[in-house]
């Protein structure tokens, strides 16, 4: 027969042994279910579910630089009276310039060097910058007018407000095909801070 104290250490032990059990199967459920949310997040990043709003906002940043860039060297073109042809190149050359900086800027609030930084923005900005410029520059040199209008002339702005809509509205499916394969913004989301 066991002894009363025998058996009250026994069921304690129990106790605690089942109670480490239900511990640590809650810890690898819990750890599991971590591991899933962040695999679904890798997978979503990659591409494995990459959505029109995820394309859209990757666009809209990319979109941001290039118009900016996009609006000055049109403006400058404009008031010192170049020529079409210096005045897209001109708006090509500074639309990358401020459409990589507004991504180095970004990447290096997550702690990457200078170096690092750039490589990020080249390689997720240049294809869509490139078709960007395509697109914009383009509707800029076909609208009759719009770049010989001056800068207070409704034609200019008319054409240049469309252009950069049109260069956003055709982007977004380029920039959704990056991310899902991995490339373009899905680079910029490695090192953004959750």
């Amino acid at each position: 027969m066991a002894h009363p104290a025998q058996h009250d250490h026994q069921q304690h032990a129990g106790h605690e042994h089942g109670g480490h059990r239900a511990h640590a199967e809650h810890a690898d459920h819990a750890g599991h279910e971590g591991h899933e949310k962040h695999a679904h997040h890798a997978r979503a990043h990659a591409g494995g579910g990459v959505t029109w709003k995820a394309a859209a906002q990757a666009t809209l940043h990319c979109l941001t630089g290039c118009a900016i860039g996009e609006i000055l060297g049109m403006v400058l073109g404009t008031a010192f009276g170049l020529g079409n042809g210096a005045t897209v190149v001109l708006s090509v050359l500074l639309a990358f310039v401020f459409g990589y900086a507004l991504t180095v800027r970004g990447v290096l609030r997550a702690g990457l060097d200078v170096r690092t930084a750039v490589k990020v923005a080249l390689a997720a900005d240049t294809v869509s910058i490139i078709v960007m410029e395509i697109i914009d520059n383009g509707v800029m040199v076909t609208v009759p007018g719009a770049m010989d209008a001056g800068l207070g002339n409704l034609l200019f702005w008319v054409a240049l407000a469309g252009s950069l809509a049109l260069a956003f509205v055709l982007t977004v499916p380029v920039n959704k095909w990056m991310i899902g394969k991995g490339r373009g913004h899905a680079v910029v989301h490695a090192y953004h801070q959750h």
